[in-house]
Parts: structure tokens; sequence; C-alpha cells
């Protein structure tokens, strides 16, 4: 049994805590959100009053937490994860940031003797709830050695993929992709019913060739409905699209597409649709064209 410190039990963190409290470990949460920490001690872990409540005494960290700066303040902080954890402690930063920030974590946690990785993951909510995430890990090959029976019990594909950061910049290129297929299986539902063909049924024989895609096989059904209930919302994928552009920027290379991508997930914002699936990108397409849909359901 591995003691672990868990900070971030929300739409991802919460199920995720819960597989590895079923996989026989020993869970101590925290959550600014009570109610999230309660849920994780229903599941049978214990609740922590703080970050370094959570952090005490334990052999892993894993934070998954929103963005950068709450990452910065809960690891770097007064307090934090680097102020609590006792030397040899494995920090699991989950979380979708920026590569920088992960390089300057592990930067500082070398000083304190805690051991890094960068561990985001893909694959959504309905991913954390199954424990079918891919987890794509930055930092030391020893490290990774340790931390993977742990990440074994949250995902399917768990891969090592080089230094610290280099996680991120994996995940950045899994975002750009995301983002781009749905705006493309958005412009071909659009471009099917204004043509007076069943998208459905088009969807269906897409799916089957080799326009093939993960998104097709579990996105096309709810897209052609309008329903757009959140498993990852577009305000994230905003952000997300933000890190890849940044990205961009710092590895000197031209992403064109991306560019668009970010453009149309930022007009989903603009629009209103920032609390909606990023699926939803079906929505500005439509309005883009003149044709959205009053109906449309959001849940």
């Amino acid at each position: 049994m591995t003691t672990v410190g868990f900070i971030g039990l929300g739409i991802m963190g919460g199920p995720m805590s819960a597989h590895l409290v079923a996989a026989g470990h020993d869970v101590r949460g925290y959550d600014v959100h009570a109610d999230a920490v309660a849920r994780l001690v229903d599941a049978g872990g214990t609740a922590a009053r703080d970050v370094a409540g959570a952090v005490a005494g334990a052999d892993v960290v894993i934070t998954m937490l929103p963005n950068h700066p709450q990452v910065e303040e809960v690891v770097l902080g007064p307090g934090g994860v680097l102020d609590s954890a006792r030397p040899g402690t494995l920090l699991i930063d989950m979380s979708t940031i920026r590569p920088e920030t992960s390089i300057a974590v592990a930067e500082a946690a070398t000083a304190k003797e805690v051991r890094v990785l960068d561990a985001p993951v893909s694959g959504g909510e309905a991913g954390a709830k199954q424990a079918t995430l891919s987890v794509m890990v930055g930092g030391e090959e020893r490290d990774f050695a340790d931390a993977r029976p742990l990440l074994d019990a949250l995902g399917k594909t768990i891969v090592h993929v080089g230094p610290h950061g280099a996680g991120q910049v994996v995940k950045a290129a899994n975002q750009l992709l995301v983002g781009g297929i749905y705006g493309l299986v958005g412009e071909a539902i659009v471009l099917m019913e204004a043509s007076g063909v069943d998208a459905k049924t088009g969807l269906d024989v897409l799916a089957g060739g080799l326009a093939a895609n993960r998104i097709l096989d579990l996105k096309r059904e709810s897209m052609v409905a309008r329903q757009f209930q959140p498993g990852f919302r577009i305000d994230l994928h905003h952000k997300d699209m933000g890190i890849a552009l940044a990205a961009a920027r710092q590895a000197d290379v031209a992403l064109p597409l991306t560019g668009l991508v970010a453009q149309l997930v930022a007009a989903g914002r603009a629009m209103g649709y920032g609390s909606l699936d990023h699926s939803a990108l079906l929505k500005v397409t439509e309005q883009l064209s003149g044709r959205s849909q009053g109906s449309s359901r959001e849940g």
C-alpha cells in the first residue's frame, strides 16, 4: 500500500483518486470544495484540511489542477507541496499546463530532493471514471518506473515520452488534434444537413472508412442530437489551445491549422458556449453559417 496525497478532486481528480483507493492505496485528498473531499471520503479515502495535510507523510503526491497558476501556488507557494514533502517523495503533476512550468517545478523540487513527473492525461471525464485514460509522462525513467503501478490504476495507455516538460508537449499536440477533429466533424454535420443528407447516416459511413477516429466513435450521435453535456468544457480547451500556441512559439515552428482551431475555440467562448462540451464547436460552425438551431440541447 502506498500513501498518496491527492490535491484537486474535481471532474477528473475525483474519480481518479477513488480508483487509487479501490486499488488498495491510502489516499488523503484535498480540494478547495468541501463536497469534492466528501466524495473521496465516501469512496474510502481520507480528508485533508489543507495541502500540507495531504502531503505530510505521503510517499506520492498527485496534483490535478486547472492551470499553471494553481500548480505554482499549490506546489511552490508557502505551505505547498515542496514545503511539506519529505525528501524522496514523488510528485506527479497530472494537470495540463505549460511545459515551462513543469520544467520550473522539477528544477525547484530538485533542491528539496523531491522527484517530479509531469503526467497530463487524455480521455476526459469518461476516461477518468472508467480508468481508461491515456497518460503521457515526462521526467526521469526511474521515477516513471516507480509511478507506473499507480498510473496503471488510472489508465490504459501509459507512456514515458521524454524528459521534464515532454508530457506537456505531447498533451498540447493531443489537444490541437482533438480540437481540429471536433471542428471538422462539426463542419461535416453542417454540410450534410444543409445538403439534405441525414447526418447520422453519413457519419456512420465515415466512421467505417479512412476518416474513422475516436471522436466519431464516441461523439457522433450526441453531436447530431445537439447534446453538449460537458465532459471537457470549451473553456478548458481554450486554455489548452493557448498552451499549444505558446509551445509552437517556444519551438519556433509554424502551426497554421492550430491557430485556426484556437480561433474557433475562442469564438465558442465569445458566443457563450464556454461551459459546454468541446463538441459544441458544432454550434460555432452553425452560427457562422447562419444555421443556428434554437432547439439545440445543452445538457
